[in-house]
């Protein structure tokens, strides 16, 4: 009898439900289900003001309706039996930071929090932390720890500190009240296995953790003393590997899924890395471009080495055994799509894309793209070096 399995890819405004054989990864059915709330950046009618400009936070029951919508679809499509399908795995965008209580339950669920949109999952894209970000930074510079070095010596308003602090000091209520502030893709890991871990692919390129120091205790301190005393008992729980069986599916989901409870579910993987994965890179000092609303420069490697100006290198965080490094450009799929919305409504992305395929390299003039969102490339290091005056 042949297995499948189940992957589910979480994006910035939908999630992709695959059905896939495990022995040849040949993809047998799919379905998209878009976010209801999409992404909200200025109103909202559960939120009673007007959202400050940069504000990008999400709703984690579109993160569920993917779910009970999407597998339930993917299953209808095809005469594949429930008992065929031994595993489920996630890939989810990362620093997409979510509040919840003692029990997991996100805080925007609860009637007390539902119009303060410090309750709801930040989003990669969530940019009012960026004074905070600077603060980080200097401070970092100042300790130059190893997890800073691995980080590219450089710090991200994009990541999971600046954001948690932004809601530390913004909304001291919210930070109060979350007993956990965690990964939307660990968060719906632990949902269907009800076994909270965390990835350590997100934790090493999102929140300065490192496998041989764990979190920087004197860093956050140093940020703030009370901080310092708080911030990782919200950040603690069990280390995943990327590979790793996180848990197995409660009955309870499994009702909701149409599956068979016990099997297997595996650590979530941040989106991209992923993709690295699906490409079949596999050796080391093998680079890869992996495009959609951003773009990431990915590599694996057998070596460690301390890379100013990318966003990181972790361990075990792509393939077991190699490390990963990480860079890249935030705006890319966000950008055309900026460009076509505005430039260009009476044209479909597919039109565009059939008249941009008819010309050769170079041909169009295109020679860079801006940097909306900001910049995760080198020049997120080159920016902080001094101009000379006059320049």
């Amino acid at each position: 009898m042949t297995n499948y399995v189940i992957g589910v890819d979480y994006g910035t405004e939908s999630g992709r439900v695959l059905l896939v054989d495990a022995v040849n990864g040949k993809l047998i059915a799919s379905a998209v289900i878009p976010y209801a709330h999409h992404f909200i950046t200025e109103v909202d009618e559960r939120i009673p003001y007007t959202l400050p400009s940069g504000t990008a936070i999400q709703d984690p029951q579109d993160y569920v309706d993917v779910l009970t919508q999407g597998i339930p679809q993917v299953l209808h499509k095809t005469t594949i039996t429930k008992s065929q399908i031994i595993g489920i795995g996630f890939d989810f965008t990362s620093s997409t930071i979510l509040p919840v209580d003692a029990c997991y339950e996100p805080l925007c669920f609860q009637s007390e929090f539902t119009k303060n949109h410090h309750a709801y999952v930040k989003l990669w894209k969530h940019q009012l932390s960026l004074p905070i970000k600077d603060e980080l930074y200097t401070i970092a510079q100042q300790q130059n720890a190893r997890w800073f070095r691995q980080l590219g010596s450089t710090i991200s308003e994009e990541w999971a500190i600046p954001k948690i602090i932004e809601t530390f000091r913004a909304a001291p209520e919210i930070y109060d009240a979350a007993a956990h502030f965690i990964e939307a893709g660990d968060w719906i890991v632990g949902q269907l296995t009800q076994n909270f871990t965390k990835n350590n692919c997100a934790l090493g390129f999102k929140t300065c953790w490192t496998e041989e120091d764990g979190f920087p205790s004197d860093y956050f301190s140093q940020v703030d003393a009370l901080l310092g005393q708080t911030i990782e008992q919200k950040l603690t729980a069990p280390v995943k590997k990327i590979g790793d069986c996180a848990g197995t599916l409660t009955a309870d989901w499994a009702t909701r899924l149409g599956l068979s409870a016990g099997i297997a579910v595996a650590t979530c993987i941040i989106d991209a890395h992923a993709g690295v994965i699906g490409a079949g890179v596999h050796e080391s000092g093998t680079l890869l471009m992996v495009m959609g609303t951003s773009t990431c420069h990915l590599m694996v490697h057998e070596e460690l080495h301390e890379i100013e100006g990318i966003s990181g290198v972790v361990k075990d965080s792509i393939i077991p055994g190699l490390y990963g490094y990480e860079a890249g450009q935030p705006a890319v799929g966000d950008l055309f799509a900026s460009f076509v919305q505005t430039f260009a409504p009476q044209n479909t992305h597919e039109q565009l894309e059939k008249r941009a395929a008819t010309l050769k390299l170079g041909e169009s003039g295109l020679m860079a793209l801006d940097w909306h969102n900001g910049t995760r490339s080198i020049l997120s290091f080159l920016r902080r070096i001094p101009l000379p005056q006059g320049t």
